[in-house]
Parts: structure tokens; sequence; C-alpha cells
């Protein structure tokens, strides 16, 4: 029997189709995502900025100067803290941030606080209720209109601006309050065009915020204004809970309860919760230390402020605090895109040098305040 000969190519033939399949079941794996690589998964670890590019850092915070020292300090600090191998690292329940609002967050000077303007529009503008205003609410009204003329704050308003706002809004629910302060922030600022009270923010503050955010930050609005027209005001603007939003208190009763104190009344199926007119704090300088401590119960690691009722809550915010921390003081040095006031922003940069804080500049740190479009205008 004449014996076959051999095909020398047949190997590499076999060869060839097993390479050609592995390749083709390599790019099915591929392509249906199993051949990615692992870094491309979703991570349980919180997104640090140590393990993100350092260009993505900086343009978190694209609205401030390069020369600002809150860029370059928050950039920095935010790379120590999250990297877990640091001496510096922060666990994410411990990140915690606190910010003021009015001159912190939004503008305080056209031509005054938010929840003031909203008081004297209640008292002497509402045809609903000005007819109805108490003696001592147009009292008040009167020294506001005094503050906004000459742009000095007189000793004893804050007291007074509270107990008024709590008498002034009597007996309305949390969400007739909340419409009605919403109703107000869509009215046109006074000294600026194209731009409400409601979008009075400022926009690298807000940057800020999101910056922080990004990095696992808990941020808290630890306000002087009323904590019902806060909720109402920062509602749209920061992303945060209504639970993170503080501010001074009135009191809330039941709709029913008459003059019973609360011990001695319970809530029914027929009652719904009302404003009940009596002031209860005003949630400034010290009072701010002290109800951080009652809702947040965690010493902040971050604090940011513009006045002397933040002082208390910045040197708490540094001193003798477990983890590396800052207090940030906006300083109103800027005269031609905000009522700014020189005389008050070097007293808070002297303030600043002398107990530990950073000063922000307004007018040189920011490369705008809020946004294109909004010009302002001493003069209107």
């Amino acid at each position: 029997m004449e014996e076959k000969k051999k095909n020398p190519t047949l190997p590499w033939k076999v060869v060839s189709g097993i390479l050609v399949v592995a390749l083709i079941v390599m790019s099915v794996l591929y392509f249906s995502g199993a051949g990615k690589n692992n870094n491309a998964q979703p991570s349980a670890e919180p997104t640090t900025v140590s393990e993100s590019n350092a260009d993505n850092s900086q343009d978190a915070l694209s609205l401030w100067t390069e020369s600002a020292p809150l860029k370059s300090e928050l950039t920095s600090y935010m790379k120590t803290i999250t990297d877990k191998d640091s001496k510096d690292y922060i666990p994410v329940e411990n990140r915690i941030a606190v910010f003021d609002m009015d001159g912190t967050l939004c503008c305080e000077t056209d031509p005054g606080y938010f929840d003031h303007k909203l008081l004297y529009h209640r008292v002497m503008e509402d045809e609903s209720y000005k007819d109805k205003a108490s003696e001592e609410e147009k009292e008040t009204a009167a020294i506001i209109k005094e503050y906004f003329d000459t742009g000095e704050y007189p000793k004893g308003l804050d007291v007074k601006h509270g107990t008024a706002v709590a008498t002034a809004f009597k007996g309305m629910t949390p969400e007739e309050f909340d419409a009605y302060v919403k109703d107000y922030k869509n009215t046109a600022m006074v000294s600026y065009s194209n731009m409400t009270n409601g979008q009075a923010f400022y926009k690298p503050m807000l940057q800020v915020i999101d910056y922080l955010q990004a990095n696992d930050f808990t941020v808290y609005v630890v306000s002087g204004t009323d904590r019902l027209i806060t909720r109402g005001l920062c509602d749209g603007v920061i992303d945060i809970p209504k639970s993170q939003m503080i501010g001074s208190d009135e009191s809330l009763v039941a709709s029913n309860q008459g003059d019973k104190d609360g011990l001695d009344y319970t809530f029914s199926k027929d009652d719904k919760l009302i404003t009940g007119g009596e002031f209860i704090i005003k949630n400034l300088k010290m009072n701010k230390v002290s109800v951080i401590e009652k809702e947040i119960g965690e010493q902040p690691v971050l604090c940011f402020g513009n006045s002397s009722g933040d002082a208390a809550m910045a040197t708490y915010t540094i001193t003798n605090n477990k983890y590396k921390s800052g207090a940030y003081l906006l300083c109103c040095d800027d005269l031609e895109r905000e009522n700014g006031n020189t005389e008050k922003a070097d007293k808070m940069r002297a303030s600043c040098e002398e107990n530990g804080w950073t000063a922000v500049s307004m007018k040189n740190d920011w490369t705008t305040i809020y946004g294109d479009g909004i010009t302002y205008s001493k003069s209107k």
C-alpha cells in the first residue's frame, strides 16, 4: 500500500485557525466590557483629587484668579486630606464645611440683607398685610429703612428684626411661608441689571460648594437669617437638603394649640403646623457655635464667612481640631461689580491676619461675581 505524503502546510493552517478564533473571542470580550481595565469600573471608595488630573481640580475653581490664595490652598488641601496614605487624611464622614449665607454666598448690600428687605416689603408694601401690621412691626420697618439709607446697621436691630419677622408671618404653614419667600425672591434687585433677589448668589462661592461636594464633603449653611427664609432663598441654588440649612428660629405650633404650652398639647389629625409668632434665637456669633454642636454634632474642618457674626464659627473651626482645618473670610473690597466697602474690607483683612484665617478678596480673587450680563450701578 502506497504511503500518503505529509502536507507541510497543514499545521500552519491549524495554528492560523486557532489564532483567528482567539482574536474573535477577545474582540467580543473587549466590546462587551469584560476586557476593560479595572480602573474604569465603579469604585466603592470616594473619588479623590489626588486620583484625578490636576488640571480638573483647577477647572473646578475656574472663576477664581490664579493668584487667589483660596484656590491654591483649597486645591492643595483637597489633595492631602483625600489621600489615605497622607497623615492629613480626613474620613468622608468628618469632611464637614459650614458656610454663612448673606455676604458669603449671596449679596447683602442691595441695600441690605434679603430677610430685612423681605420684612420691609411685608410690613410697608404688601397690600394684603400692611394695614394689619402692628406698631412694633412698623417701628422696626422704619429702622430698617434708616439702615438701608445709611448703610449703618443700628445696634439692637437684629433682635427687633427677628421679633418682627416672627409676628409678621405668624399663622403661616411652613409651605405658605416658603411660597411667600420664593415669590419675593423673584423681584428685581435695585442696583443690578438683569438680576433678581433670588439670583444674587456669588458664582465663585457656589463653585467652592460644588468642589467640596465633589470630594465628599457635607455642606451646611449656618446663617443669621431666619431658618425658613434661608431654606426658601437657597432652594434651587444650593443642592443640599433642608436639614443642612440652619438659621435663626421662631416658634412653630399646632393650628389649634392656642395659648397652651407644647407640653400640654398633642398634635391632632385636624391640626396643621404653623408659625407661632414667637422669636426664639438670632443665630449669630457664639450662637452659631452652639447650633453647630446641637444640630451637626461634629466640629467642621472648613468654615466660610464674611463678618464679625461669623468670627466665633471660624475660630471654633480651626481651634483644637483633630483634622487639618481652615477658615476663609470674604472682604467686600469690590467697588465696581458690587456695593463694596473699603473700610469694612480692610477691617476684615486685619482680622484675618490676627486670627489665622485666609482673606478672600472679592475684587482680586474672582473673575466674576454674578456672571455675564449683570452690571452694578449704585445710582439706581
